[in-house]
């Protein structure tokens, strides 16, 4: 209870003296802050009657300071009623810079100005080396779930149709083909943009974005003369290896020294050390676990009753790794090129030359490395969200009322998964679709 006195006379009241005290109620309205709750109390003014003195008014007040409610009930996140999706970068351009490029030359400033003065950068794990103790089960989640989501889709693909178009990249989830005249393939001015439709595979669905295996990232570069040396697997299961996970066919060096560095020379790495040779089979059993290639003949179709608890799994196992590799991403290095989707896990790219976009020539072939992004690592592939795939085929006429999703997210919804809240907006579930006639009277 805070007791504040307001107001009170410049005659002074002495308490030893005899009297009768009168106590009188009078309401003001006192100016507190705006910004805190009160609660106000009632003023009082007290009043001493004695034989021949004088009367003495004091006024106090009486303020209740509370905790602020909270409220009835909780507000929940309000999601918008549509997003439109990432914009698609044109080819004849690079692409832009993860990191502000302000801040990439501010740090190499940093660094060259350490060198020149023969001072050791500091680094810490992974970035000299060595393992990151608290991701090492992260990795292992990922990987674990990368199997099941590749078991999912094949299994998946048995059930519910995809069609992919043989000229373009264009992927689409229904019982037919859509009729969007969207078509930029080499032929599509003979066909009127309209696609030429096939059976989709895994590889439609998951984008196979690969990776060169290395024994030691912190070794000799790949050159473009030896790169038939190596192995490419996914660059997610790369990553994963690279971060902890212990693969018998694709052994990993493991440091018990850091690594040493002045600028952008390397002073200690341990030496170089040669990859231990291999006995393994093409047929392993974990590597065909790994493997998108193929995996639709390893597996059988499921039964119908157990069609949406393999689609939810395959669901949950695809947020599981996209969530994985954004934690991964944040501490172990991953470079993309800036004009095509060459992947290269480890603190510098390869210096092999197979870079044919824009301006590849001014670069001999080489590519332009930059921090990869997770969507260049782990790609979602948007396709058109179908409300009824049973029903009519999609046409160009209503295409700015129709949502997109990821087509791992498109096909789970389709065998009977929930869908992630994100997506939904993206997926626009909660437009209704007009008719044909309608379409002019929407604003």
């Amino acid at each position: 209870m805070l007791l504040k006195a307001l107001a009170v006379s410049s005659a002074s009241w002495d308490p030893s003296q005899k009297g009768v005290c009168l106590g009188l109620l009078e309401f003001k309205r006192p100016q507190l802050s705006a910004l805190r709750p009160y609660t106000l109390g009632s003023k009082f003014g007290r009043e001493r009657v004695q034989k021949g003195g004088p009367i003495i008014l004091g006024t106090f007040l009486c303020a209740n300071q509370r905790a602020k409610r909270n409220p009835p009930f909780k507000k929940q996140e309000a999601y918008p009623q549509n997003v439109n999706l990432p914009p698609i970068l044109p080819k004849r351009k690079k692409k832009p810079y993860p990191i502000p490029f302000k801040e990439i030359k501010q740090a190499a400033r940093a660094d060259k100005k350490l060198a020149e003065m023969n001072i050791e950068k500091a680094l810490e794990p992974p970035k000299n080396g060595l393992l990151v103790p608290d991701l090492i089960p992260v990795a292992y989640e990922v990987v674990d779930a990368w199997k099941v989501l590749i078991k999912g889709l094949a299994q998946l693909l048995h059930v519910i149709p995809v069609h992919a178009c043989s000229e373009c990249s264009e992927v689409h989830v229904a019982q037919t083909g859509h009729h969007i005249q969207d078509c930029c393939g080499p032929t599509s001015s003979s066909r009127r943009s309209f696609h030429s439709w096939v059976k989709g595979s895994i590889n439609d669905m998951l984008v196979p974005i690969e990776s060169y295996h290395l024994y030691d990232p912190f070794g000799r570069r790949i050159k473009h003369e030896a790169r038939f040396e190596y192995d490419r697997i996914p660059a997610v299961v790369e990553l994963c290896i690279q971060a902890g996970v212990d693969i018998p066919e694709y052994p990993s060096r493991r440091r018990t020294k850091p690594v040493r560095m002045i600028g952008k020379k390397v002073i200690d790495r341990g030496g170089f050390v040669e990859e231990p040779k291999r006995w393994c089979s093409a047929n392993s059993s974990s590597l065909v676990d790994l493997d998108t290639y193929g995996a639709c003949g390893l597996y059988p179709p499921p039964p119908l009753s157990g069609v949406a608890r393999i689609a939810q799994e395959t669901m949950d196992a695809y947020e599981i790794v996209r969530l994985g590799v954004d934690k991964l991403m944040r501490k172990y290095t991953v470079k993309a090129c800036g004009y095509c989707s060459e992947v290269h896990v480890g603190p510098w790219g390869h210096s092999v030359k197979l870079c044919g976009e824009f301006k590849h020539q001014w670069r001999d072939g080489k590519h332009g490395w930059q921090d990869a992004t997770v969507e260049e690592v782990f790609p979602p592939n948007y396709v058109w969200h179908v409300q009824d795939p049973k029903g009519p085929p999609l046409g160009g006429a209503l295409k700015r009322f129709y949502g997109k999703a990821p087509a791992v997210v498109e096909l789970c919804m389709q065998a009977g998964a929930q869908i992630p809240c994100k997506y939904r907006p993206m997926m626009r579930l909660d437009i209704v679709v007009p008719e044909s006639e309608e379409a002019r009277l929407v604003a």
